[in-house]
């Protein structure tokens, strides 16, 4: 008898956008601790195109974890088809959304079924579509893990101190760099439901976007130096890194920190000298975290922002999309 299928789309080799291919595989079968779960929509987010040009090892791991062909992506919104034998979380017809196997490439999330560890799934809000269910997952995480608790106790591939986020009140000034993008515009609503300032930084075609999520405060990078104009900020979260990433510490009070998302080129002299703390970390998998997120999501206290969308079969055009950058929100695929 012929296993069941599905449409699923599929690295062969890594390059461009055109690399990706639209293929038909067996549909998966969930294994211990797994569950299937018929796929509505799947996130899209820089590990998957970095993958796709030919990133095969996570940072920390020695080795390439990656065995081609694969199916890419990691965040998923649909609904349970299929339960193991050993799940009680979770039961056929629950709506769930997730970041699967991450940090990893074995997400498997660019199809119409995926096996899913059920630790990694929250139920999925119902005041909240799966394409901004599917948006959420590691851009919220990171943003959360970041900003409000890391939640696991696994050793960071970028430092050896466990990353602890900076307590946020109606004292505390956060300047964010890179403020419109999935994990900016998540940190910048967290931020306020903390209570704190928040000084946004982007290009001034999202000012108005940034103001409605609650920017205290909005600098136009393109117009303007933040590090000229912002003094005795608390917290610097920067979600675009690289070596430019260092300028942002004359921002910072004494006693200050800046999050590195991106992990950027930092001198250890001259943060002692400032007397303020670097710190970054690898967002993970954590569906109970997810489900405290939903909640939010589920109020209205935060919100997902779509960028655009694209049906599985244009996966290679919303990579395109991503290329092109200055992306307000999040890039999903949509799953019929």
């Amino acid at each position: 008898m012929p296993l069941p299928t599905m449409r699923a789309v599929r690295l062969h080799e890594h390059g461009g956008p055109d690399v990706l291919r639209y293929d038909e595989v067996p549909v998966p079968e969930p294994g211990p601790g797994e569950v299937l779960v018929r796929v509505h929509a799947a996130g899209i987010n820089p590990p998957d195109w970095y993958l796709r040009g030919g990133l095969t090892r996570m940072p920390g791991e020695t080795e390439s974890t990656v065995s081609l062909p694969l199916i890419p992506g990691t965040d998923v919104s649909g609904v349970v088809e299929a339960v193991a034998a050993d799940v009680d979380s979770l039961a056929v017809g629950d709506e769930v959304f997730g970041l699967l196997r991450f940090p990893g490439f074995d997400g498997s999330a660019y199809a119409e079924y995926v096996a899913a560890p059920a630790p990694d799934l929250a139920r999925k809000p119902a005041g909240l579509d799966h394409v901004h269910a599917a948006g959420a997952p590691m851009a919220g995480l990171t943003a959360w893990q970041f900003l409000i608790e890391a939640g696991h106790d696994h050793p960071s591939p970028f430092q050896e101190a466990r990353h602890r986020p900076t307590a946020l009140d109606a004292e505390t000034t956060v300047l964010i760099n890179g403020a419109a993008g999935g994990v900016g515009h998540f940190a910048l609503q967290l931020a306020k439901w903390k209570g704190a300032r928040v000084i946004a930084v982007a290009s001034g075609a999202h000012e108005s976007f940034l103001r409605e999520l609650g920017a205290d405060r909005f600098i136009d990078y393109t117009k303007s130096r933040p590090e000229e104009l912002v003094r005795d900020a608390d917290l610097v979260l920067d979600t675009v890194g690289g070596p430019d990433s260092k300028r942002f510490l004359r921002t910072l009070r004494r006693g200050g920190a800046q999050f590195a998302v991106l992990p950027g080129d930092f001198d250890e002299g001259e943060t002692a000298k400032l007397g303020v703390t670097v710190s970054s970390a690898q967002v993970r998998s954590n569906g109970a975290q997810l489900a405290e997120l939903g909640r939010l999501l589920d109020a209205g206290t935060v919100s997902v922002a779509i960028d655009s969308t694209f049906p599985l079969a244009d996966a290679r055009a919303a990579h395109e999309r991503a290329a092109r950058g200055h992306i307000q929100g999040k890039i999903v695929l949509t799953v019929t």
